[in-house]
């Protein structure tokens, strides 16, 4: 291929590339605004792809619910499986029921439980993600996938390096979870020394909805609920 030719492709990749930015000011600009407005919040993780009839499905509506009764909206990724569940629970309960929704190719619809005024869509993920981070009160990870993991990873590192304000990581369904865990102290700490000790009190771990009720609430005992940076 010609070199000018390269060299012209490759400036107008750059030219696209700087007016992209102001996609993504605006995605910031929109979700500080609506995201800013909003109470005390817990987010909510979970697989898309679990059912209304699978036991983690019932058991996001009931934590999203119990979190309601003590004064939390629930924050989700707006579509379907946990998310839609962990919204559902809000909206039954009658609290803030927030869906972070993201554009994907395969085009994935937000839920009918979230509220109208509290539904923003995203097109970068990295956005999104910083408003999971900085308004949520909490973290409840259910059982899902890659995005799951990327998100439980994304809070974690964040407060291990002090970037962001401490706040309780709820892992939910130890069955689930134990084998990650497991990995994480035998290979990252005892083995290679990757992490440190007190890196592992970051992450709580629960079966029970009443206890990840009483894990947040002990937590603010202690500290101001507040935006999380």
């Amino acid at each position: 291929m010609d070199k000018k030719v390269v060299k012209k492709d490759w400036n107008e990749i750059k030219t696209n590339d700087t007016w992209q930015i102001f996609r993504i000011m605006s995605e910031f600009v929109e979700g500080f605004e609506k995201m800013s407005k909003l109470g005390p919040a817990v987010t909510i993780f979970g697989s898309a792809r679990s059912d209304e009839n699978s036991e983690h499905y019932r058991m996001a509506v009931e934590i999203a619910r119990k979190l309601a009764e003590h004064g939390y909206g629930i924050i989700t990724g707006g579509g379907p499986g946990i998310m839609e569940a962990a919204n559902r629970g809000a909206k039954e309960a009658g609290t803030d029921s927030i869906g972070l929704n993201i554009d994907l190719p395969f085009e994935q619809e937000a839920n009918d439980y979230i509220d109208p005024d509290k539904l923003i869509d995203f097109r970068y993920f990295f956005v999104r993600k910083v408003m999971f981070v900085k308004y949520a009160q909490a973290f409840v990870v259910m059982p899902g996938g890659f995005g799951t993991l990327d998100e439980l990873f994304e809070a974690v590192t964040l407060i291990q390096t002090k970037k962001i304000h401490k706040f309780p990581v709820i892992l939910f369904d130890s069955k689930f979870w134990e084998g990650l865990l497991d990995w994480i102290k035998q290979t990252l700490l005892e083995k290679h020394h990757y992490i440190s000790p007190e890196d592992l009190d970051i992450i709580h771990l629960t079966d029970d909805p009443d206890e990840v009720v009483r894990i947040i609430d002990k937590f603010y005992e202690k500290y101001k609920l507040r935006p999380n940076f």
